[in-house]
């Protein structure tokens, strides 16, 4: 997590390079606010590992850990998958206490109404992330475990917000000088992107939450074909082939599952590659979001990267954490880019129009919320 919490505080920096404002900010709860980012990332490579091992029913009882107080069960017991589960439960209630703080902190300091709701939906969050995890072990259900996952993503992505509307670098935001044709646009492009990207997400939660083995072997080709054959014939084939090996049956919705994963890879890459291009020609003024989507780019390559990886290392628990992960950071970096195109565009539209090409000296001055 050393670089997980590197690539927040770099992304934080170069956001925020040459920014100079005069409003009244909270350091210390816009850092709380990143804190709690980064352990909830943590929190999702711990959920995530838990999944790919396979070990989330390690502890059979809930809120309970093997009949003690969770906070008491002894370290010497901690062996094994049961290690995994139990520290996974122990980083939630990390997230969840660092949750109730931020909230507070957020209604006892933050004049802003709509940003102290926000610290209360993450705690409404947060709370039913609790119940949920704790319902995936005690009901057995994988379609549990699917939102739980989805869940834990959203979370991530609203506080990814929080942290940036509570920063310096969101009040600077309204200085931005930038044709609102141009960057309206923009930031239909990226929510779009960033919603695919969940969706990506949701699907990966679906594969995963399975525990079965993988059900295409190949990449980037699907059972030695482009577009792989699903019929009853060729699925008997598969399946006696995955039998003799030791390895579970796979259906068609499966396989199609996976190429659907694939298939939306494939658009989002190229959707944030054009995203990148847009910003680099029609919102030149604005250096975060030059920078982040160069960043965003770059973190599509390595996703895609780490999923090919995946397979070829037959679903290897370290290496799909690490996809988790990968994929969690994506959709970070989209709600961000989303969140800070929304806010020029918002302060944009507050003020008299803006013609491409006048003297920015002569923009009206923002209020700044």
């Amino acid at each position: 997590m050393t670089a997980a919490s590197r690539l927040f505080s770099a992304v934080g920096e170069s956001i925020s390079n040459g920014a100079t404002v005069t409003d009244h900010f909270s350091k210390w709860l816009n850092r709380f606010a990143w804190l709690t980012c980064v352990a909830t990332l943590l929190l999702i490579c711990s959920g995530g590992m838990v999944t790919s091992k396979g070990v989330g029913l390690s502890v059979p009882d809930w809120p309970t850990t093997f009949g003690y107080n969770m906070f008491l069960f002894p370290v010497s017991k901690w062996i094994g998958a049961i290690f995994f589960e139990h520290t996974h439960r122990l980083i939630a209630s990390a997230v969840g206490f660092l949750t109730i703080i931020l909230a507070i902190w957020l209604w006892r300091s933050d004049p802003r109404r709509w940003v102290r709701n926000l610290g209360a939906v993450a705690l409404g969050a947060v709370i039913l992330q609790g119940v949920l995890g704790g319902l995936r072990v005690t009901m057995l259900k994988d379609e549990i475990g699917i939102f739980h996952a989805c869940l834990a993503q959203a979370f991530l992505g609203l506080l990814i917000v929080i942290a940036l509307v509570t920063s310096k670098f969101w009040r600077t935001l309204a200085n931005s000088v930038v044709d609102p044709k141009k960057i309206a646009p923009i930031t239909t492009l990226v929510i779009a992107i960033t919603l695919a990207i969940y969706v990506q997400l949701a699907l990966g939660a679906t594969m995963r939450h399975e525990h079965r083995d993988l059900a295409i072997l190949d990449f980037p080709t699907a059972n030695g074909a482009w577009i792989p054959d699903t019929s009853a014939t060729v699925l008997a084939r598969i399946n006696a082939w995955r039998d003799a090996r030791g390895l579970s049956d796979v259906t068609a919705f499966q396989i199609w599952l996976q190429m659907a994963h694939r298939f939306l890879a494939l658009l989002i890459a190229i959707a944030v590659v054009a995203f990148c291009l847009r910003v680099g020609r029609d919102a030149q003024g604005v250096t975060a979001l030059k920078r982040l989507s160069v960043f965003w780019v770059a973190l599509v390559a390595c996703q895609i990267t780490l999923g090919a990886w995946t397979i070829w290392s037959n679903k290897a628990a370290d290496v799909a954490t690490a996809h988790v992960a990968g994929g969690a950071i994506m959709l970070s970096f989209g709600v961000s880019i989303s969140a800070i195109c929304w806010r020029i565009l918002h302060r944009r539209l507050d003020r008299a129009p803006y013609q491409s090409g006048s003297d920015p000296s002569d923009a009206p001055q923002p209020v700044v919320a």
